[in-house]
């Protein structure tokens, strides 16, 4: 257990994924802020003791975060992606839901020693590079350094094919301290576990029969789990090439589960909203709050606190070194 106690400040919070691992590389949160009612319900259920805010990122940098001055060590956040997405329209800056500036308003309010930011990969295509740099001479106005990487989920013990873009923006006296080589698991995993290796005591849990064959033929890691948008339909796992990718692992993409699959089911199972988390990194007893849809779109959007975990234990340590 890490000996030293840092804080951290989470906007963007949704389901919990990345305040979930940053818990778990150590930080205690201060606050953690999220616009949602169903996402805040969620991290109010799961960590009764963290201090929730649902509001507006904006409204809370208004009206809240004064209180926080010189009391959060690492601002962390997944702003939100549609700007960048290779689904939407990349409007980047253009996109009234991107939220990068309300960010480093934040910092440089709060003026945490670290800063980590996630979003998809688009954002690393190179039709945003000058706005990555922006925000990188942004960060240098306020005495940080920052760094860009893609990183997979699959490299750190998640059974998902989920690249996400991290951006880590250290006080320039430690930024010398911080290397991308130093981001690993956890725990030491040698692979990520398969679909089936995941999930095989959840799709048995209502007693199904065909339980271990499903698991011996869904031998693969799982394709990106998509969230879906306020804007747009139900749960379900995806585009037409998606469902095909988990056709291929035996689940029926067409929707989500409600319960495991019954002692005599035949056929492909579905996914229910607990084990499209498990395959998110989420531990099995996090519970997400709200109707299918609204609890799906919290685990799609998220995460995988594998991930922000290994890249928060980092900053941790750096932290913990010049304490």
């Amino acid at each position: 257990m890490p000996n030293k106690e840092f804080t951290s400040l989470e906007i963007c919070a949704g389901g919990g994924g990345q305040a979930l691992g940053l818990e778990l590389a150590g930080f205690h949160h201060v606050a953690v802020v999220d616009n949602d009612i169903f996402a805040c319900a969620t991290l109010k259920k799961n960590r009764p003791k963290w201090s929730v805010f649902e509001a507006d990122v904006k409204v809370f940098l208004k009206t809240d975060a004064a209180k926080y001055v010189g009391k959060v060590d690492l601002l962390a956040g997944g702003v939100p992606c549609p700007p960048f997405s290779i689904a939407g329209k990349q409007l980047g800056h253009d996109d009234e839901r991107d939220l990068f500036p309300t960010a480093l308003a934040l910092a440089r309010k709060l003026k945490p020693r670290a800063v980590m930011l996630e979003n998809v990969r688009g954002l690393m295509q190179p039709r945003f590079d000058s706005y990555r740099q922006s925000i990188d001479e942004q960060f240098k106005r306020m005495g940080y350094r920052s760094t860009w990487r893609l990183l997979n989920a699959s490299d750190y013990g998640v059974p998902q094919l989920r690249p996400r873009v991290v951006c880590v923006a250290l006080k320039t006296p430690l930024f010398k301290k911080f290397s991308w080589d130093d981001v690993k698991p956890i725990e030491p995993a040698s692979s990520a576990p398969t679909v089936g290796e995941k999930l095989r005591d959840l799709m048995a849990a209502n007693g199904w029969r065909g339980a271990d064959a499903w698991a011996a033929g869904a031998g693969k890691i799982a394709p990106t789990l998509v969230g879906g948008s306020k804007k747009h339909g139900g749960p379900d796992l995806g585009p037409t090439r998606a469902k095909k990718a988990w056709a291929e692992l035996g689940v029926d993409g067409l929707g989500l589960a409600n319960e495991p699959p019954t002692k005599d089911f035949e056929g492909s199972p579905k996914l229910t909203v607990q084990m499209a988390a498990v395959l998110q990194g989420f531990p099995p007893d996090w519970e997400f709050l709200g109707g299918k849809t609204a609890a799906y779109r919290q685990v799609g959007n998220a995460f995988p606190p594998p991930v922000a975990a290994a890249v928060a234990k980092v900053i941790y340590n750096i932290l913990a070194s010049d304490h």
